[in-house]
């Protein structure tokens, strides 16, 4: 007689059921690691995406503002700023206003102060971190630097009275943008043609502001003396300036 094994079943295995901890678990490592993501891409965009954005802003501000100029006309800008310590190609615009779409297209004149060259208290800032970095080297500058504003008509060139890690104010300190940028002021009126260079907010770092101050020792009249070609530094212009008393 022979006999027929009689075929086993197999009993299919479940799946075990996921618990609702474990989905909470789960759902919150994906929304971690998007976190994650989302936060190294706003890093690589402040650190890297607005400074192009911002440099190629910067080239279109200088290029109009030189075109203006070959019309006899005032551009946009207000000038031009170059400084040795920054780089013999340094070359950056100076725009009126301290908001963000104005520092992020170059240097920004405080539009309550003076113009360049006149008596009283000139006053620029620009960022040391993000949106083109324009005063990235600050903390180089050292006294005795020569600091040249170009505008349609004129040269100025400035000496810094200090340098640029020697005056650290909080960002509500006001005396860096009055006449006379001294906080022991006594409101007299300006005698002396200055100029104040300030670091505006920085990423982590919002509340210190860096300054530097310095007074005009040089102007060069364009109507009357052709400038050398290129930038100029400040020791061209003084062979090319003359004196302010």
């Amino acid at each position: 007689m022979t006999l027929t094994a009689e075929p086993q079943t197999r009993t299919p295995r479940r799946r075990p059921r996921r618990t609702v901890r474990s989905r909470i678990i789960t759902g919150f490592g994906l929304l971690l690691i998007a976190a994650g993501l989302g936060l190294l891409g706003w890093f690589l965009w402040q650190y890297y995406g607005t400074n192009i954005v911002a440099k190629q802003a910067q080239a279109d501000v200088k290029h109009d503002l030189l075109a203006q100029w070959e019309d006899g006309i005032d551009g946009d800008a207000v000038g031009l700023l170059r400084v040795d310590r920054f780089g013999k190609d340094y070359e950056v615009p100076i725009i009126k206003g301290f908001d963000a779409a104005t520092l992020a297209k170059g240097v920004g004149m405080y539009k309550k102060g003076e113009k360049p060259g006149a008596v009283g208290n000139f006053v620029i800032a620009g960022h040391r971190v993000t949106h083109g970095e324009p005063f990235r080297d600050f903390l180089k500058l050292r006294k005795g630097d020569k600091v040249v504003v170009e505008t349609r008509t004129h040269i100025y060139t400035y000496e810094l009275e200090n340098s640029g890690k020697s005056i650290t104010v909080d960002f509500t300190t006001s005396w860096p943008l009055w006449p006379v940028p001294d906080k022991n002021w006594d409101n007299l009126p300006p005698t002396e043609r200055k100029i104040t260079l300030l670091t505006c907010s920085e990423l982590f770092h919002t509340r210190n502001r860096q300054v530097a101050i310095g007074h005009l020792v040089d102007t060069l009249d364009k109507s009357k003396t052709a400038p050398p070609t290129g930038p100029l530094s400040g020791k061209k212009a003084q062979g090319h300036a003359k004196k302010v008393g």
